[in-house]
């Protein structure tokens, strides 16, 4: 007899033998059981994955002689002859073969023959979103109102495909790609039966690169047993799969943990020697970080069916003093070059640029220790704002207010006038605005003046709130002001209504010096220069840096008002 490749050898024969569909499968024995059968059923889901082979199980289970039943014996007649493929009353349609409205107008009229010894006329058509859409239309009256003695199963990877009219006539199952462990762990009952010794690595390795495709495992195990001679080099196994040993993985992510280039560029280049696919390459690197990112989380291992467990405790061990946000950082700009890696001509320098990049990273610091940081920063006397400075607005959105101005007389040499902001500031002053420019005797009353004129008149209140209240006589305030264009024309023009609120309020006139602004506009320039002086040291602060970089923004501006 000729050789059957392991896939057909072995292909099962009872719902108990299909592998990782079990969903599937305790549907469609529960609805034998119960007699609920439908008479269409579509079966999708990725290749490989035991589409045709449940809906041939699901064929004898309803003829079996002993049936319907669960469990077919694949004793009877029928039984043999559709495990043989060749049931006569059982027909497996190739879709994109038999796609025309012809062939499908020649199914639908045979269908109306009785079975010739089978309790169900069959039809499995395979692949069927390959019909034409003539073909479709020709098949939906027949599949809507079926003769009772006709059951049609469908199987398609691609469901999308199919007319939503042809679907709303099926009972739809979805199969799901196996797990990478069912595949090695049913591989392993193989190689027992056969008598061949394989290694368990060498198992998750077909499984991982079979994609979740039983059929496509057990190719691959096929081609590496007919090489082997009953011993399964595990070097030989990587070179057939294309792959390359997963420590080389490990030691190139334990060589970007520890900053070192020229091991990291060392093993690019021996992955480039061996004649490795490097696009290949990137993509296993892309998911082993993926898996050092979940390790680091303590995320669920149903997140990582794809690897062995002596690989996850490596990859646990591997992160144990590494921080999330470093990991992060390195995945980010890994995953951020895939599609250059992907699309370039050639593939070595960038997969060498994205090193070059996160070589230049520093680690980022935990959030947590980032803020607390920056509240020191916040804190800091060396970068309080000074008084000439009204507010700061931090990195958080808040302001921080500067120290009050301490009463005094007047100006003296070595603080001349008060400089809480520059003049011609016309920003309107209301009653809530009006800063204490003194807490001797009638300061309060002088106050109250500012803010009955900031009711009506808010830029000459702004005016006399930068000025100094120097006495307060029975007679008179005694006021300084500036003596610039602005504030001396503001106040001057409008000098009669202040005094005229003075008398009303206070029952006082009201005496107005201009002094020079020399000495004000060299404590002006100097209160800017520190403020420039502040800006420059938040720029230039490692902190804000860190903070920039973890949350992937820029600096827009700083204001300090």
């Amino acid at each position: 007899m000729a050789y059957l490749v392991l896939a057909r050898k072995y292909r099962p024969q009872t719902f108990e033998d299909v592998v990782g569909q079990e969903h599937v499968t305790r549907t469609l024995k529960n609805a034998i059981s119960g007699d609920r059968m439908a008479h269409a059923i579509l079966f999708s889901g990725p290749r490989g994955t035991g589409k045709t082979t449940i809906a041939r199980i699901l064929a004898k289970a309803v003829n079996c002689e002993s049936g319907p039943t669960p469990t077919p014996c694949n004793a009877c007649r029928s039984c043999r002859d559709i495990t043989a493929g060749r049931g006569v009353d059982v027909f497996e349609i190739d879709g994109a073969s038999n796609n025309s409205v012809d062939q499908v107008r020649e199914l639908r009229d045979n269908s109306r023959y009785m079975p010739a010894h089978s309790r169900y006329k069959i039809y499995i058509i395979d692949e069927v979103h390959m019909l034409s859409i003539a073909a479709f239309n020709a098949l939906l009256k027949t599949l809507e109102e079926p003769p009772s003695h006709v059951l049609f199963f469908f199987a398609t990877t691609e469901a999308h495909k199919i007319p939503i009219t042809i679907l709303s006539r099926c009972q739809r199952h979805d199969l799901r790609r196996i797990e990478t462990a069912a595949i090695s762990t049913h591989m392993e009952g193989l190689c027992r039966k056969e008598a061949v010794s394989i290694s368990s690595g060498n198992l998750w390795a077909i499984a991982r690169e079979s994609g979740g495709s039983m059929r496509d495992a057990l190719s691959l195990l096929d081609q590496v047993l007919a090489s082997g001679d009953g011993q399964v080099n595990d070097e030989y196994v990587m070179n057939l799969l294309g792959g390359m040993d997963r420590q080389v993985l490990f030691d190139l992510s334990e060589a970007t943990f520890t900053r070192d280039i020229s091991r990291t560029l060392a093993l690019i280049d021996a992955v480039y020697k061996n004649g490795q696919d490097l696009k290949r390459f990137y993509a296993d690197l892309l998911m082993h970080f993926r898996h050092l990112m979940l390790a680091k989380l303590d995320a669920q291992t149903g997140l990582m069916t794809d690897l062995p467990p002596s690989e996850m405790e490596a990859l646990a061990r591997q992160v144990e003093t590494v921080s999330i946000a470093f990991i992060d950082q390195v995945f980010t700009l890994l995953f951020n070059a895939e599609s250059s890696v992907r699309t370039a001509s050639q593939p070595r320098l960038a997969i060498e640029m994205a090193f070059f990049k996160i070589q230049q990273i520093t680690p980022a610091l935990p959030i947590d220790l980032l803020i607390e940081r920056l509240d020191t920063l916040l804190n800091d006397p060396n970068l309080r704002p000074t008084p000439g400075i009204v507010e700061a607005q931090s990195v958080y959105g808040d302001t921080v207010s500067p120290p009050k101005a301490h009463p005094r007389s007047g100006p003296t040499e070595d603080d001349p006038a008060d400089v809480t902001a520059p003049a011609g500031d016309e920003t309107p002053a209301g009653p809530d605005r009006v800063q204490a420019v003194d807490r001797g005797p009638g300061s309060d009353a002088w106050r109250g003046i500012i803010a009955r004129i900031a009711e009506t008149k808010p830029s000459i209140a702004a005016a006399l709130t930068r000025s100094q209240l120097v006495s307060v006589s029975e007679q008179a305030f005694t006021v300084e002001v500036q003596d610039n264009d602005y504030s001396t024309n503001l106040v001057k023009k409008n000098l009669s209504m202040i005094e005229a609120v003075c008398r009303e309020l206070a029952g006082r006139g009201i005496q107005v010096d201009f002094f020079g602004g020399d000495t004000q506009d060299s404590s002006a320039a100097s209160a800017k220069q520190k403020t420039d002086d502040i800006r420059q040291k938040l720029l230039n602060h490692p902190l804000l840096a860190d903070a920039v970089e973890i949350f992937s923004g820029k600096i827009e501006e700083i204001k300090i008002r």
